[in-house]
């Protein structure tokens, strides 16, 4: 198996682990409420990764913490609004709408990165291919929507 089949394979199982935390998310969102979902999901996955990185006894030093830039840090900062956002959006659309515009904003989003050569990502510039499929994904997405 080839390592970019091996990626796309990953990106795709991550994509179905997706599909099941936003619809966890929004479920756990109608009990105990968005902000409240927001904080514990990301308490349960701070004790996850904590296990898991002290299993294996990764070493991190200050240094190393102190040389990435301070904006490659905000991550965790996106991960709160994308927590909320998704489980807010999933119980008013369905799953398959409101995954297929994550999807569409995700695309259009990491082309204008990979376009401009962004947070140090190799640049790859738009083709007609790449703005077809797009709108593809834009369709599918308004059809999605459509009762």
């Amino acid at each position: 198996m080839t390592e970019k089949l091996l990626a796309l394979i990953i990106a795709a199982v991550a994509g179905m682990l997706m599909a099941f935390q936003g619809s966890l998310n929004a479920a756990l969102s109608k009990v105990i409420g968005l902000l409240e979902t927001t904080f514990f999901v990301h308490l349960v996955g701070l004790g996850t990764v904590g296990i898991v990185l002290f299993s294996l006894s990764t070493k991190i030093s200050t240094a190393q913490l102190i040389r990435s830039p301070w904006y490659t840090y905000l991550g965790g900062v996106l991960g709160v609004l994308i927590i909320y956002g998704v489980a807010r959006s999933i119980p008013k659309v369905g799953v398959a709408p409101a995954t297929t515009a994550i999807i569409l904003g995700q695309v259009i989003t990491a082309s204008l990165i990979d376009h401009l050569g962004l947070l140090g990502m190799e640049r790859l510039p738009f083709t007609w291919f790449r703005v077809a499929g797009t709108l593809l994904l834009a369709g599918g997405a308004w059809l999605l929507l459509k009762k």
